[in-house]
């Protein structure tokens, strides 16, 4: 797990940098495939070799639009970070709205490929990819926002002092 949050890490040093190319944005998410197509195959143990071969079609197709989606959230981070000292209700609604339709993408790419994959591998191990790709996800959007500022600029500790 140690791999993904690096790449939460890039992800945050990569937004809070001066506009990344999209080369940077690619190398780093090839890098963050790799690992986590190493991760996954070793987490899902496909023994057959005909599926095993089915699965990582579609793995791969899968991967392709996760990606994509991926870099959107970059762009979103990137406008979040050039905006946010200054955001005003018109900004902040079209920022929510971005963000809204990047989650509701991603649930709509997992269960797009679910009902792809389950038949390929069956419903458990279809279920275990997708609960290790959201537990995945989740680190590191876990992370990303961890570092970001609040709107405004909240004080987190005094936050954590009134909690």
């Amino acid at each position: 797990m140690k791999n993904f949050l690096v790449f939460g890490i890039l992800l945050v040093s990569l937004s809070a940098a001066a506009q990344p190319t999209k080369d940077d944005i690619n190398l780093i998410q090839s890098m963050y495939g790799k690992d986590k197509r190493d991760l996954m195959q070793e987490y899902l143990q496909i023994t057959d070799s005909a599926k095993s071969t089915a699965f990582w079609k579609l793995y791969d197709s899968y991967e392709t639009e996760r990606r994509k989606l991926g870099q959107d959230y970059i762009a979103l981070l990137e406008e979040y970070a050039k905006t946010y000292q200054t955001m005003d209700d018109k900004k902040a609604d079209e920022l929510v709205t971005k963000a809204s339709a990047n989650n509701i993408a991603y649930e709509n790419l997992y269960l797009k490929y679910y009902k792809k994959i389950k038949p390929v591998i069956g419903g458990l191990k279809a279920s275990q990819f997708f609960q290790l790709e959201a537990y995945m996800r989740n680190t590191v959007r876990s992370a990303v926002l961890d570092q970001i500022p609040f709107i405004g600029e909240i004080d987190r500790k005094k936050m954590q002092v009134t909690q």
